[in-house]
């Protein structure tokens, strides 16, 4: 046992001194599914974004702003490699130390609160965290239900929604106007 854990240990000498014992780990519930939600995007997403990236680029080279043009395309490369890649699988843990997603554990006193959402028919359960990056986890629910994952994550954490934000409403807003594929 290395010399900086003995003294924190509780000795008959010295009971001022604090014991601390780690909880056991313990895997509470485990499922394989997709690192992130995906759509396979067919040729009117493609032809949308292309058209709106066109004209972006035509108004911003009149306006000489050569950096914002690089930012554009650079943008439009990455929504074409995340619409066309599917992701990879990972092994998502709930145990009693944690939320374990690949090989990174995330530990329960930097978890706040959990709540479901669902996207393009996928169930995911969202994990708000203290840390800068990433403020927040989303574990896609493969195979799981999502009450079995509610019960598991309830010992832990609050099932709280966060209220909508003024950027949400507008991004949920241009959504609607400007669907980029029917």
């Amino acid at each position: 046992m290395p010399a900086d854990l003995k003294s924190t240990l509780k000795t008959k000498n010295n009971p001022s001194e604090v014991s601390v014992v780690p909880s056991p780990f313990k895997e509470i519930l485990s499922w394989q599914a997709a690192i992130r939600p995906f759509k396979k995007r067919g040729r009117e997403y493609f032809s949308t974004v292309g058209a709106i990236v066109f004209l972006l680029v035509i108004i911003l080279l009149f306006i000489k702003e050569w950096v914002l043009v690089a930012v554009v395309l650079a943008l439009m490369f990455l929504s074409y490699v995340l619409a066309t890649v599917p992701p990879g699988e990972v092994k998502h843990q709930i145990t009693t130390r944690g939320i374990k997603t690949g090989e990174k554990l995330y530990k329960w006193e930097w978890l706040t609160r959990f709540w479901f959402t669902k996207k393009w028919n996928m169930e995911i359960l969202n994990v708000e965290t203290i840390l800068v990056f990433p403020k927040r986890l989303q574990l896609i629910l493969k195979d799981k239900g999502r009450e079995e994952v509610r019960k598991a994550m309830e010992k832990y954490l609050t099932l709280e929604k966060p209220k909508k934000t003024s950027l949400d409403r507008a991004s949920e807003w241009l959504q609607e106007k400007v669907p980029l594929e029917s």
